[in-house]
């Protein structure tokens, strides 16, 4: 088996997670397309789940979906509170994740950033926000109160300390509930979340795990409720979120899927943006991609080799640094 992989690369409208651009990987095979995308700052070795999620969507598909359309949310950066109303304003959803906990910045920054999505809004709007681990348990005790005061009740707390033990005790005595994600997609043994007690929602990300029966197989071991989130992918990544979140059996909270909305240039010509909060599950395809960088396409060369190593995969490819163009393909 033969496939083709392409590089993207696009600004972002909001600097998000340190980043202004976001780049990766598009691979084309016998089922259609799919993506790798990880960030830099991990290694082939982890990186290479992330290629098998993508081969796993360009050659076999997807699972049957239970459902047709997923309920999102609105994704807001680390931003000054200004911008941060003006995201949500725009995002047409009436739940808002809040990234908080950003170096360099302290919980004043987050209080103001979290005012002004509760502003956003209205008062039936929920809020939840995203720590990526940042706070230590002292510093999580002090700023959830606070934060939650400020949202006048927050939805939950998404992984307010990275060590797993810490997040047992955490939630032990957070009066908001804990959903755990870093602890999921960068453990050796996610289980450990289960085994503590350590949350009471998992956020679950296809791409980290190797793809979305993977996903979809420790969702049901873990037996919590389920959040898909995207890991800032283009729409091809965003389309395998859907499908896990289509196909879970049972889907209580909005889905952290629309963060196209971030995006200058998304590859495929109908990205996926939410409509009321909703965004419908369909088939996306590129339409072009320019030539990459030389220097980026170098990059891209060196650390594919490495993941397709690690991720034993048995089939061969080709990347291509030419400009795409959809026709034939």
């Amino acid at each position: 088996m033969h496939l083709d992989i392409y590089i993207y690369s696009s600004p972002l409208h909001t600097r998000f997670r340190g980043l202004t651009v976001r780049d990766g990987l598009l691979i084309h095979g016998p089922a259609g397309w799919g993506e790798a995308s990880p960030f830099w700052d991990y290694d082939p070795q982890y990186s290479a789940a992330w290629l098998r999620a993508g081969i796993e969507a360009a050659t076999i598909g997807y699972p049957d979906p239970v459902r047709d359309t997923i309920a999102v949310n609105v994704t807001v950066p680390a931003t000054d509170p200004q911008r941060a109303y003006q995201i949500v304003r725009a995002g047409d959803c009436t739940t808002a994740k809040v990234k908080v906990g950003e170096p360099g910045q302290d919980l004043a920054d987050d209080l103001s950033r979290v005012a002004a999505v509760r502003d956003a809004l209205g008062p039936a709007g929920k809020i939840r926000i995203d720590v990526n681990g940042a706070w230590t348990v002292e510093q999580a005790r002090d700023a959830i109160a606070a934060l939650d005061r400020v949202a006048s009740g927050l939805e939950y707390v998404e992984q307010p300390v990275a060590d797993v033990e810490d997040l047992a005790r955490v939630r032990r005595y957070a009066s908001v509930p804990i959903a755990a994600d870093e602890s999921i997609r960068r453990a050796s043994d996610p289980m450990r979340v289960k085994e503590l007690a350590a949350a009471d929602i998992v956020v679950v990300k296809n791409q980290p795990l190797g793809g979305v029966r993977s996903a979809l197989a420790i969702a049901e071991e873990i037996g919590l409720p389920v959040v898909v989130s995207s890991a800032l992918e283009s729409s091809i990544g965003i389309r395998a979120g859907l499908a896990f979140a289509a196909a879970l059996p049972k889907l209580n909270y909005a889905c952290g899927l629309a963060t196209s909305q971030l995006w200058v240039n998304d590859p495929t010509p109908n990205p996926f943006l939410p409509y009321g909060g909703q965004i419908r599950v369909r088939d996306v395809v590129p339409s072009s991609l320019p030539a990459p960088d030389p220097e980026l396409a170098a990059r891209w060369q060196e650390r594919l080799d490495l993941m397709w190593e690690y991720a034993n995969i048995d089939a061969d490819y080709t990347l291509h640094t030419q400009a795409y163009e959809s026709e034939g393909k």
